[in-house]
């Protein structure tokens, strides 16, 4: 893709403003497509189309007599729709709030009450059922537009209306731009509220567009170049890099059905670009590895030569091995090993993105040296998110990589990393005290997360500053680093691990059922037994099959007792966030007894 494809800050400076220049300059392109459940196809979109529904739809919100500034909230799942409504509130100088589908009820509610939302697009029934139970908590809302007709007379709510009836008479509505200043706040982002409730981000139009922009140098586009969406747009990573990326570089987006779809979305779209939390990669590593399992010796065997040979070639074309007499494989283990499993993601992708949580690093090293070109970055919701990522010809998967264009970082006390730049927040809404506590006086916003740097500038999270386990003699134990290790085995879905002020580390464990049953069948225990969890010989298996994962660590920093669990930790019980991150505190209340009894007699 030439440079003269590429939307920089000459051209636009608010995201409006971004998708009036797209529009203009590839009209004809096609800009999304989507799975339409009603006629059971895939549905294209030219970027003339989607203005087109944006003036129409900003025609109905002028009807709805709010002033620039005013918050709207959005709560669909990913599609074209949420787009469509982004642009037309941005257009018109509103604030959009993106909220979780999935999140709980009283959740929901909060935002929608500290936010002041006015007007709130949903999706259905489904939702609406949820909120409905909430709605007296719902006074800021004067108007609730829901995209699929709500005919139960038992959910009636008088600012409940059909989009259908919401939106004026089609005919040709022009598109506005009332926005007047990149600085601006265009949306406020409500963090995951790991240890409470959550905060309102407040990101201006050029915080998020300067790094999309700023992103948009980090690799080469292509005019075919596909993204394929499934991460949440609530998600800043997925909103930022997802949505007005591809509007910065003029890529197609195409929104897929479900994660439980994703397999056969990846055949069907078969996309050159994909943006994903660990946990995806996770997954298809560990069915990777179950497969792998079932194989002959000989076919184990060969994926073991491919990987080693994918990873010295990869290496080799780092600048970072010479070359080996063993590459000349490469040609003949790609067709028959590599290049299989490469085409369950579409055969077509050229570069995955890895965001939001740390990427274990013998799952980079499998993809990568499969021929992937897996690339790790990092950031923050208030960083609007990415600071730093790694790039297809410098790549140390174990690193963060280094900074995006314009980003300024330093190391603080006790190894702090610190950040400046015009993707900094603005704030936290309505909350100057927490907004004190991470942005300090001269600018530098203050991740939370510990880092060095090497001499050629690319950057490692080395733990977070608050996230250490102490124990009782002193020795101090980065969680998070090792629950990563230990769920990179499919048997361990979920895990976390405690020893605050203790004499030793335990662990609480959600285990994958499928994978349950059949360890159970190799210890000859019956998995349905009630007391199967329980008994002696699988706690004694478990505890070694965690530790096998943790050789890497200190010695102290083994697990020593184990309470094991088939129930999922989800959003809806209130133990994850809607970005399925841990609520440790929730978590160890809701399992009080069940710690009290591992550390019985300590």
């Amino acid at each position: 893709m030439t440079q003269q494809n590429i939307i920089d800050g000459q051209f636009a400076s608010t995201l409006a403003g971004l998708f009036r220049e797209r529009v203009k300059r590839t009209p004809q392109a096609l800009a999304y497509r989507y799975f339409d459940k009603n006629n059971k196809n895939w549905q294209n979109f030219t970027w003339a189309e989607i203005s087109e529904q944006v003036a129409h739809w900003q025609a109905a919100l002028l009807q709805e007599n709010l002033a620039p500034s005013d918050r709207v909230g959005i709560m669909l799942r990913n599609c074209p729709q949420w787009v469509i409504f982004d642009q037309a509130a941005l257009g018109l100088g509103l604030v959009t709030v993106p909220l979780y589908t999935d999140d709980r009820p009283d959740n929901v509610a909060y935002i929608i009450a500290q936010a002041e939302i006015k007007l709130l697009l949903i999706d259905g029934l489904s939702q609406w059922k949820h909120l409905y139970k909430v709605r007296n908590e719902l006074s800021s809302l004067n108007r609730i537009v829901t995209i699929q007709p709500i005919e139960d007379k038992t959910l009636f709510d008088d600012r409940l209306i059909n989009l259908d009836q919401w939106l004026p008479m089609k005919q040709q509505y022009p598109l506005h731009a009332k926005e007047s200043s990149p600085d601006n706040l265009a949306s406020i982002v409500y963090t995951s509220g790991t240890t409470g409730r959550p905060k309102g981000v407040m990101l201006s139009h050029r915080n998020m567009l300067s790094n999309a922009q700023a992103a948009a140098s980090c690799l080469d586009f292509h005019s075919d170049d596909c993204f394929l969406s499934f991460l949440p747009l609530s998600h800043t990573l997925e909103r930022t890099d997802g949505y007005y990326l591809p509007m910065v570089v003029g890529a197609t987006v195409a929104y897929a059905r479900s994660i439980p779809q994703l397999a056969q979305d990846l055949i069907t779209i078969r996309p050159t670009l994909l943006i994903s939390v660990p946990r995806i990669y996770e997954q298809v590593y560990g069915k990777i590895q179950n497969q792998l399992e079932k194989k002959s010796a000989f076919a184990q065997k060969l994926f073991a030569l491919t990987i080693d040979v994918g990873w010295r070639r990869f290496e080799h074309s780092q600048g970072r091995a010479s070359w080996h007499p063993k590459l000349l494989l490469w040609p003949l283990l790609r067709r028959l090993v590599a290049r299989p499993v490469l085409e369950k993601l579409g055969g077509r992708m050229r570069c995955a993105i890895s965001g939001g949580a740390a990427l274990p690093p013998k799952i980079a090293k499998l993809f990568i040296a499969l021929g992937l070109n897996l690339l790790q970055g990092y950031g923050l919701t208030e960083t609007s998110p990415v600071i730093s990522v790694n790039r297809p010809d410098d790549n140390i998967p174990e690193s963060i990589g280094t900074t995006l264009p314009g980003i300024a970082i330093k190391l603080g006390a006790n190894d702090e990393l610190l950040t400046k730049s015009p993707c900094v927040m603005m704030g936290y809404w309505k909350n100057p005290i927490a907004t004190k506590e991470v942005i300090d006086a001269d600018g530098w916003f203050h991740t939370g997360d510990k880092a060095r740097q090497d001499e050629l500038g690319h950057l490692y999270i080395t733990g977070r500053i608050k996230e250490i386990i102490v124990m009782g003699n002193g020795e101090k134990i980065p969680p998070a680093d090792m629950e990563m290790a230990i769920t990179t085995d499919s048997l361990f879905e979920q895990v976390m691990i405690l020893g605050e002020g203790k004499a030793f580390l335990s662990a609480l464990v959600v285990l994958n059922l499928e994978q349950w049953q059949a360890f159970a069948k190799t210890l000859n225990v019956n998995s349905d037994q009630v007391n199967s969890l329980k008994v002696k010989p699988v706690q004694q298996a478990i505890l070694k099959r965690i530790n096998s994962h943790l050789k890497e660590f200190p010695g102290y920093a083994q697990i020593r007792r184990v309470t094991l669990f088939l129930k999922p930790w989800t959003v809806d019980n209130g133990l994850l966030t809607p970005t399925l991150k841990m609520k440790r505190p929730r978590i160890l209340e809701y399992h009080a007894a069940d710690i009290e009894d591992m550390y019985k007699g300590f």
